[in-house]
């Protein structure tokens, strides 16, 4: 270590035990919120501080952590209150709406940390940190570095790469065999640095090249961190600074506060004007700046994280397998991205004639989720069909090949039977763009077929209208409802101002339970509403479009 950072090493700590205690208080009952979530706001006059934490329970089977990303950004109180979570904090780090920040969304990789950064007009690789929410509940701080788009491409590393402050000289890129697969991972959130680490302070700063980023390392500033305990509690906190009432952290200080609230391991997000923690659509903080932001950490009832069961089946089809039916003159794509070993397929748009057909060979009658992976590209459809064939019906999924590429792409909640008319058919009939692509195509279940079989048989006792899902959604969402009693029913989406956007259902049903996929691609990002009418009986719900 130079003797100058010996130095200042010393005067921070010397800091650190002149400063005086964080005095804490329990806020929880100024907000309501469901058991297993607690409120911290910690106070002291010297240096001035104001600071404040989220507990989150884990061992609650009812709460659970992810993260969220839209294409706008949203002050963190909006966000929150968008996307119905009980309590959130700023995601990492973002330039415009571009999250440079690892995203993981159950089963997809939605944004990934920087594979390398600018300093000293040279190209530095890097390998930086990431919170995550493992399948069997429980947490993780690792560095990480991602080799492709998929979550099975995300690697661990022991340490990041060994750089100094300041180096002249970068790394090789990673490599694989230096690494390890990260497994079991449902969600997670990326950031810099790590500031705990099995139990100790660890504050890898220059390894994560956070120099020359604008992310100080000993002043104080606003700071944002999460971290968890070794007894399932995660920590979501904020710093306030740049105020009368609060000078902030600096990272030394910041490790120190969440080893003392007891966290095993802890990363810092990003801070600054990004510095907020919402519960509902109410700051908890003073923010400085209340900077508009792309991703959020958030706490979440279970059900917002479907995939927190594994599957009880699940099934992917490429292109390639020996059951696919190819139909006219596909040919293969240059872009990188495509799923698997077998490039993604081309067809120039056109009448119809002309498809790839998926048959999905199912194991039984039951309820399956069916996932789409294309590689985008801007000569791509922003309208290409996707035929579902589920049970004695066909619904079509149209989506913008332009967008959302290299990842598992959501179509939508179906009831199939286990015969040979359940497939999905990539059709060539779109009307905008150039070329059609097709890729895999995943099915995945987490009900027993017991579960499906007694729901059809029985009738529903009154009427309900369900939350979408996913909600917030991009482009495709599902809209499920019951019906007692025969009659007119409808089922239409309106925009915050209650003017009707789209009418999904308009006609006489008999009793049963019913599904509807709503396709979003030719309506703008925002809150809408979607109201159901029958026998007397109506009630409305928020969704989220976010693209």
């Amino acid at each position: 270590m130079k003797p100058i950072k010996i130095m200042i090493v010393i005067l921070l700590l010397s800091n650190l035990l002149n400063a005086q205690q964080i005095i804490w208080t329990n806020k929880t009952s100024n907000y309501n919120l469901p058991s297993g979530i607690e409120i911290y706001e910690g106070s002291r006059q010297s240096p001035l501080l104001k600071i404040y934490y989220v507990d989150a329970d884990l061992n609650n089977p009812d709460l659970c952590i992810r993260p969220y990303i839209s294409s706008t950004n949203y002050s963190v109180d909006n966000f929150n209150d968008i996307v119905g979570a009980y309590a959130s904090v700023n995601g990492g780090f973002f330039g415009g709406n571009v999250s440079y920040s690892t995203v993981v969304y159950p089963s997809e990789v939605k944004a990934a940390n920087v594979s390398s950064v600018s300093r000293n007009s040279k190209t530095y690789p890097v390998i930086r940190s990431m919170f995550s929410m493992k399948t069997d509940r429980t947490f993780s701080v690792d560095w990480i570095y991602h080799f492709g788009n998929t979550i099975e491409d995300i690697y661990k590393f022991s340490s990041p790469l060994p750089y100094t402050n300041n180096d002249l000289n970068p790394q090789p890129v990673p490599l694989k065999s230096n690494g390890e697969k990260l497994n079991n991972l449902l969600s997670g959130i990326g950031g810099a640095p790590v500031l705990i680490k099995d139990g100790k302070i660890n504050i890898s700063y220059n390894e994560e090249i956070m120099w020359g980023s604008g992310v100080g390392y000993d002043n104080r500033d606003p700071r944002t961190a999460v971290g968890y305990k070794s007894n399932k509690h995660v920590i979501m906190l904020v710093a306030d600074g740049r105020g009368s009432t609060s000078e902030g952290v600096s990272l030394i200080e910041l490790a120190q506060i969440m080893n003392d609230i007891g966290c095993y391991e802890a990363i810092n997000l990003d801070g600054g004007g990004s510095t907020q923690l919402a519960i509902g659509k109410s700051y908890v903080n003073s923010p400085a700046g209340i900077r508009p932001v792309p991703t959020i950490l958030s706490v979440v009832h279970s059900d917002s994280v479907k995939s927190i069961s594994k599957p009880l089946f699940e099934k992917i089809i490429d292109t390639e397998d020996n059951s696919v039916v190819k139909v006219g003159s596909w040919f293969e794509s240059a872009n990188a991205g495509y799923y698997g070993t077998s490039k993604s397929l081309l067809l120039t748009r056109g009448n119809g004639a002309n498809f790839i057909k998926y048959s999905l060979n199912l194991p039984a009658d039951n309820k399956y989720e069916i996932y789409a992976w294309w590689v985008s590209a801007s000569n791509r459809c922003t309208d290409t069909p996707y035929i579902v064939h589920h049970k004695e019906k066909s619904d079509t999924v149209r989506v913008d090949q332009t967008k959302n590429g290299s990842s598992w792409q959501k179509l939508g909640s179906f009831t199939f039977t286990a015969d040979s008319n359940a497939y999905v058919i990539i059709s060539d009939a779109a009307t905008s763009g150039t070329y059609v692509t097709a890729d895999a195509i995943k099915i995945i279940s987490y009900q027993n077929v017991t579960d499906v079989n007694y729901k059809e048989n029985k009738l529903p006792t009154g009427f309900y209208l369900s939350q979408n899902y996913p909600n917030p959604f991009n482009p495709v969402t599902t809209i499920s409802y019951g019906l007692p009693l025969e009659g007119p029913v409808e089922l239409k989406v309106f925009d915050v101002l209650g003017r009707e956007v789209k009418e999904l259902v308009n006609q006489f049903q008999l009793s049963g339970y019913y599904q509807v996929i709503l396709n979003g691609i030719d309506l703008s990002s925002g809150v809408y509403f979607y109201r159901l009418k029958g026998a007397g009986f109506q009630e409305a719900r928020k969704l989220m479009l976010l693209k």
